[in-house]
């Protein structure tokens, strides 16, 4: 909804964050109710809302199932929404009520993600076996707020 949005916004965060976690294939799956393009909507309208004050940073998991170049289409939908900031880590099963694990990536593919989500123009990403969504948050948004810089130059 535009207003709790516009709420957050106009408190000026250093950084909106809203993970859509999975590629579009496994929504139905591993985020009931939830939809990748919605969320990816979020994120955009987050991004004209606060303008260059204000960065956006989504995250997905791996480890469910996708294929790389599933994962790579999720990196460039997000980038058409104006998303600056981007972490991708490995799935691990909190407990058994929870979606088994498909299978564990290597870290050589993670850095293959990383890299491919750096050439369709992300300003930070963090990519690895144990990246979390707040994985060295304070740097990825100082990495991307001097690339943004840069930019602007």
């Amino acid at each position: 909804q535009e207003m709790p949005l516009a709420k957050v916004i106009h408190e000026r965060p250093d950084v909106f964050n809203h993970n859509v976690e999975t590629v579009p294939r496994l929504y139905p799956k591993a985020r009931r109710g939830s939809d990748f393009l919605r969320s990816c909507r979020v994120l955009r309208m987050a991004k004209e809302m606060g303008g260059e004050e204000v960065l956006t940073k989504s995250g997905l998991m791996v480890g469910l199932g996708e294929e790389f170049e599933e994962m790579v289409e999720a990196f460039g939908v997000l980038r058409d929404h104006d998303v600056q900031v981007l972490t991708v880590g490995q799935y691990l099963r909190p407990t058994e009520d929870h979606l088994p694990v498909a299978r564990f990536w290597h870290p050589d593919e993670f850095a293959a993600l990383e890299r491919a989500a750096y050439e369709i123009g992300f300003e930070s990403v963090a990519a690895g076996p144990l990246v979390r969504s707040s994985y060295h948050a304070d740097e990825s948004a100082r990495e991307a707020l001097e690339r943004q810089a840069g930019r602007a130059a």
